[in-house]
């Protein structure tokens, strides 16, 4: 089951659940996993609690996803979050809107590593959701803000997804997966964000189910 939590305007009401899986699965994250655009349970998020309910995985996914969500607003949330779900697996998928508004790289990494380190402590299994941006960015911006992904998950030994839209954004025919915007995916899209994100993923939950 999927519950939306802390989504303001995107979402205005709460689905709780009837019943308590034995793992939470928290998706903090931006407009990329909450649905912008997009027909409500058509996004990846939604997507994936089907393919947990299919695969027979105990779990049920938390979605406190926000369009236009930085860093520094994920990690103010976080602590709230963690104290509230309690949750057995961390997904974070936060740093694009970071770099559309240029903010400071250091800044972001700081960002990043402390929401990996403040899960970790409460006991969650963290999956870092790595993204790119394209070269008119420039070549050294671009290089820099796709490596802080992989520096903070080395440092903090936790899962990585290397580039959330790849087999998206890195196609030749590109444009026609993206709305209008250019930045938002359609939602044919989100079936291929989703096995970005599950084959982190999927490794850390059959895990978990083993030992219980």
């Amino acid at each position: 089951m999927l519950v939306l939590a802390g989504l303001g305007s995107c979402y205005p009401l709460v689905q709780a659940a009837q019943t308590a899986p034995s793992s939470v699965i928290l998706v903090l994250g931006d407009s990329l996993s909450a649905e912008y655009g997009l027909q409500r349970g058509s996004g990846w998020v939604s997507l994936m609690t089907q393919r947990l309910q299919r695969e027979q995985i105990h779990a049920h996914v938390v979605n406190a996803s926000i369009s236009g969500e930085t860093t520094s607003g994920g990690r103010a949330r976080l602590p709230a979050l963690l104290q509230q779900h309690r949750p057995r697996f961390v997904v974070i998928e936060l740093g694009a809107n970071d770099a559309l508004r240029g903010l400071s790289l250091r800044g972001t990494r700081d960002n990043l590593s402390a929401m990996v380190a403040s899960s970790q402590a409460q006991g969650a299994q963290v999956v870092l959701v790595g993204m790119q941006m394209p070269p008119n960015f420039g070549k050294r911006y671009a290089d820099d803000f796709a490596r802080l992904f992989e520096e903070v998950a080395q440092a903090r030994r936790c899962a990585l997804v290397p580039f959330f839209l790849k087999g998206v954004a890195d196609r030749p025919d590109a444009r026609n997966w993206f709305q209008p915007d250019g930045i938002h995916p359609t939602e044919k899209a989100h079936p291929i964000m989703l096995d970005n994100v599950w084959g982190a993923l999927k490794p850390l939950l059959l895990r978990r189910q083993a030992r219980t």
